[in-house]
């Protein structure tokens, strides 16, 4: 039985992109369909082919942000480079680059280069702070967007310093904003025949990633408390979002709003100690900073006398929304992560052995995710360049001279 094919299939990308914002998007891609081309500098690569080194495996690094695409040498500063990629730009959906800002309007391939060879090209540009700012021409970095778009502030401590995280989340939610931005322009380009550039950058991610605390902080012109609890909204309204250990310290989250604080609280056996010291309403802590603490001091103590296990079957049973909060390793382990393949495994012969991978957020009913791997360097140069029309003495020759 043929293979279906993914939602993607038949749409051709180019990128000259490194590091992950600018290459996850087009990851995601090649899982969905798409045929990926990857721009490497011959004999070089992408410098991230040996990050994220684990031994007796592949870059960790490389193969979860460039699996299932296409590696290409060429060396675009040789105009023979620069023709072959024009060639492939011809034919080509999608262009994508992370350059630092300026490189690629200085080797022949920024949009207004590339949108004289395909009009109907979308071309998308990954950036640390954005295209229009002061700070537009320096180049970006996870750490910085973190450190910049609140993200740092959002997961703090009151009383510790702030810290950017170890996950790459500014990476990530660009990539992942990059990658709709890019389907967006390109059903605007096949409704209309006309392509665009889309700017994404590492900044504007993290804002939108701060979603409605941002608006609520701008509006109340103060920043949010921080720490173990979110409690907002109004003393009529409250709401409560947080975390607390059970009596081995293991960790668990639970949210609800105001009207379900009684059920929860019954369920779990502390309403009646919370009301009898003036905590039998949620609304008391959005109204005073002292009436929380005493709140989440009386919390802590309550959940210290069992297990998490427990805690969290209580709330679940009286629909209230709770989870344990997993470990990096818990939660490539937990039953729906694995029940709904958003960690896979695959083969790597090569090393001997099958492990777990990301596997796909989506879910398509006729046209599904397939997991790939990462290509070899160069490894798809030459049926690449006979697909433009190069002879095998011409590659040869262009592998000779070092073009590729």
């Amino acid at each position: 039985m043929a293979q279906p094919k993914g939602p993607l299939d038949g749409v051709k990308v180019v990128t000259c992109s490194t590091a992950q914002a600018g290459t996850v998007p087009y990851m995601l891609m090649a899982d969905l369909g798409a045929d990926v081309v990857k721009i490497e500098v011959p004999g070089i690569g992408d410098n991230s082919r040996t990050a994220g080194q684990v031994e007796g495996y592949p870059s960790s690094y490389f193969e979860t942000n460039n699996r299932g695409v296409k590696s290409l040498t060429l060396n675009l500063k040789d105009p023979r480079g620069q023709e072959i990629l024009y060639k492939l730009i011809a034919e080509a959906d999608i262009f994508g680059q992370n350059f630092r800002p300026g490189a690629a309007e200085k080797n022949g391939f920024g949009y207004e280069d590339l949108k004289k060879i395909n009009p109907k090209l979308v071309y998308a540009s990954v950036s640390g702070y954005g295209p229009d700012g002061p700070n537009a021409a320096l180049p970006g970095t996870d750490a910085m967007g973190q450190a910049l778009g609140g993200i740092a502030e959002a997961f703090s401590t009151p009383g510790q310093p702030m810290r950017t995280g170890i996950v790459s989340v500014a990476d990530e939610t660009c990539a992942i904003l990059t990658f709709g931005g890019i389907l967006a322009a390109l059903h605007h380009a096949n409704a209309t025949g006309i392509g665009q550039k889309v700017d994404t950058s590492l900044l504007g991610g993290q804002l939108r990633l701060m979603g409605w605390t941002l608006t609520t902080t701008m509006w109340r012109g103060t920043n949010p408390v921080t720490g173990q609890a979110r409690i907002n909204g109004t003393a009529k309204r409250p709401g409560m979002s947080a975390s607390f250990e059970d009596g081995d310290g293991k960790p668990f989250v639970f949210q609800l709003n105001g009207r379900k604080w009684q059920t929860a609280m019954t369920a779990l056996g502390f309403y009646e100690e919370l009301e009898t010291i003036g905590l039998g309403d949620l609304g008391v802590a959005v109204t005073s900073d002292e009436k929380r603490e005493e709140m989440l001091a009386k919390l802590d103590e309550c959940f210290a006398r069992d297990g998490r296990d427990r805690w969290v079957a209580i709330l679940r049973e009286a629909d209230i929304v709770a989870a344990p909060i997993n470990t990096l390793l818990e939660a490539a382990s937990d039953p729906d992560v694995l029940a709904n393949g958003y960690v896979s495994e695959i083969e790597y012969p090569e090393h001997g052995k099958t492990a777990k991978v990301h596997g796909t957020p989506w879910k398509f009913s006729e046209t599904p995710a397939q997991i790939g791997v990462a290509p070899k360097l160069g490894e798809h140069t030459d049926a690449l360049l006979a697909g433009v029309g190069y002879s095998d003495s011409e590659i040869n020759q262009l592998r000779e001279d070092g073009v590729v």
